[in-house]
């Protein structure tokens, strides 16, 4: 029989920020209150970079974690995809920064859409290796969005923080009859970018318009419909390519924008408030990374475990949004 090419989820490591900074903190310094953020957020704190660390600080710290984790060394890995809004320069990569740090000499390249950067990035990555470009991805969404901030604007600056995560990827050829059979790794991936609603979320400066990168601008009654319906309908499009059903997934880890967000999408897909991971409260919204830091909590914590099945999704700018499902880890 034909060995059956799966793409398995074999490391992940995150890192964030020493500067933690409690709603508490902000109320010195903006017109907010910590009542007033937790209860339209369900954020309690979030990490902000320091003047001299950079995007690929945090995200070379998260994927030399990660490659621990996979039990690999830099050199094992062929691809590296970095998902950021938030790149050191505007040229070259981050990818190539981290690459050179991890002094590895693997293709490595940036995607940006925003907080949906790393279901893209996965994507992206499950569909090189299937092609034949490497064995190993090293996945990393990082991001520094304080850097975007204005801080007169409470309705935004409060939502986020910064942080990486990272998580690699490997080409599995299964032998075993008996393995082939039962599917483990990235199952279904769906992703897409509406530019209708372009204006919703982004930032009000950029290079071609001859202007610093801006300050991030949203229109979030709008972003929170658009939110529960893409993110919703994306996550059901995994499960019937799967030929699932939601009661089949163990564990859903929605990207960690707002925990309205979250509970309205968990009550509108019908799945159960103790399956959800959510990790919004400690970390806030760090767009790309949001996905993969709360991932590594909960495997930190032992709640995931060797071949649970896992949805991931998010929603950002574009907009652009996705959702995966996937079996995590190895077949014994």
């Amino acid at each position: 029989m034909k060995p059956k090419l799966q793409i398995l989820m074999t490391g992940i490591g995150s890192y964030l920020p020493k500067n933690k900074t409690s709603n508490i903190d902000l109320e010195k310094f903006m017109d907010t209150s910590d009542e007033w953020i937790k209860k339209r957020t369900g954020i309690n704190f979030r990490h902000y970079v320091e003047d001299n660390e950079l995007t690929s600080d945090m995200g070379t710290t998260a994927a030399k974690l990660a490659i621990l984790d996979a039990g690999l060394n830099s050199n094992d890995i062929d691809l590296i995809i970095v998902a950021t809004t938030t790149p050191d320069d505007t040229f070259p990569s981050t990818a190539a920064k981290i690459q050179k740090n991890l002094g590895s000499k693997a293709i490595s390249f940036d995607i940006q859409a925003v907080c949906a950067g790393f279901i893209y990035a996965i994507s992206v990555g499950v569909a090189m290796l299937r092609d034949g470009y490497g064995k190993k991805c090293l996945v990393i969404g990082a991001d520094s969005m304080s850097k975007l901030l204005d801080w007169d604007d409470r309705s935004t600056a409060v939502l986020f923080g910064d942080g990486a995560g990272a998580v690699v990827l490997e080409n599995s050829t299964l032998q075993n009859e008996s393995v082939q059979n039962d599917q483990w790794g990235v199952l279904a991936t769906k992703i897409f970018t509406n530019g209708e609603y372009y204006d919703l979320l982004g930032t009000d400066g950029g290079v071609s318009k001859n202007m610093s990168t801006g300050f991030l601008r949203m229109n979030g009654k709008e972003i929170f419909k658009h939110a529960v319906d893409k993110l919703s309908s994306s996550l059901l499009m995994c499960l019937e390519e799967c030929n699932m059903n939601i009661n089949d997934i163990d564990w859903l880890i929605p990207h960690q924008a707002n925990q309205r967000i979250i509970n309205a999408v968990s009550n509108k897909v019908k799945i159960h408030q103790n399956k959800i991971i959510s990790t919004i409260s400690i970390h806030g919204n760090t767009s790309a990374a949001s996905i993969p830091l709360a991932l590594d909590v909960a495997m930190k914590k032992g709640n995931i475990k060797n071949g649970n099945i896992l949805a991931l999704q998010a929603i950002g700018g574009g907009l652009s949004w996705g959702s995966l499902i996937l079996k995590i880890g190895k077949p014994n």
